[in-house]
């Protein structure tokens, strides 16, 4: 999905916050709509149905926490990115916004190209989790259940440690496409997680060790793909 495809709804009721995070995610291509308050919120997110949410925490009439969790509830908004921007630095702050179905937190003051590296960020892992249709992947020799965590091969348990697991049933979930580092990195290690691109390198390494060479392929200079010529 391209930048211009995406819709990102923000709402603050400070104008001085919205309008560097409108001109700067405007001039990387984004379609941008704004609201003053929480319950303007709501509306345009019915309105616009827009990709990606954020949030200021306090504002008038109906604060970020509940209008997070309206929208929540709102048909088509159960995977829709939220974020919540806010000066408040309190863990109960924190806490709630998260229970309330946020993906993400921010602390304002913000640098701009933090957040839109942020959003790029959030936007790509959810194209990813997408692939993901459910928990139980079935491929040929393979059948891996991510509600028990266990990878059967060749009728075999797999005894893997759990980013091994993951990453064999992320990519294992859709033979053939091409996942960038970036991707995987994000995938199973998360944005706030420092590693460097060989930590990929090595789980390949030892899966392949696990179940030989022929299903992981290296596409030079970009990532991996899972290939299957069994099903």
């Amino acid at each position: 999905m391209k930048n211009e495809d995406i819709t990102i709804l923000i709402a603050d009721d400070e104008a001085q916050n919205i309008e560097p995070l409108v001109y700067n995610l405007r001039k990387e291509g984004f379609k941008l709509v704004t609201a003053e308050n929480g319950i303007e919120a709501v509306q345009k997110a019915k309105e616009h149905r827009p990709d990606l949410i954020i949030l200021d925490v306090m504002m008038p009439q109906m604060d970020g926490i509940v209008a997070c969790e309206e929208i929540r509830s709102m048909e088509g908004f159960k995977d829709t990115v939220i974020v919540f921007l806010t000066a408040r630095e309190e863990d109960f702050s924190q806490l709630a916004g998260f229970a309330a179905g946020a993906d993400d937190y921010l602390t304002k003051p913000i640098r701009q190209k933090v957040i839109v590296s942020k959003i790029q960020s959030l936007l790509r892992r959810v194209k990813v989790e997408e692939l993901m249709d459910d928990n139980i992947v079935k491929r040929g020799h393979f059948l891996i259940d991510k509600n028990t965590y266990k990878a059967i091969y060749k009728g075999e348990e797999l005894v893997l440690p759990r980013k091994e697991f993951e990453l064999l049933f992320l990519m294992a979930s859709k033979p053939g496409y091409v996942f960038t580092r970036e991707e995987i990195l994000e995938t199973i290690w998360g944005m706030d997680v420092i590693v460097g691109g060989r930590t990929i390198d090595v789980h390949i390494r030892k899966l392949r060790e696990k179940i030989g060479d022929n299903y992981f392929k290296t596409i030079k200079g970009v990532g991996y793909k899972f290939e299957n010529n069994e099903d």
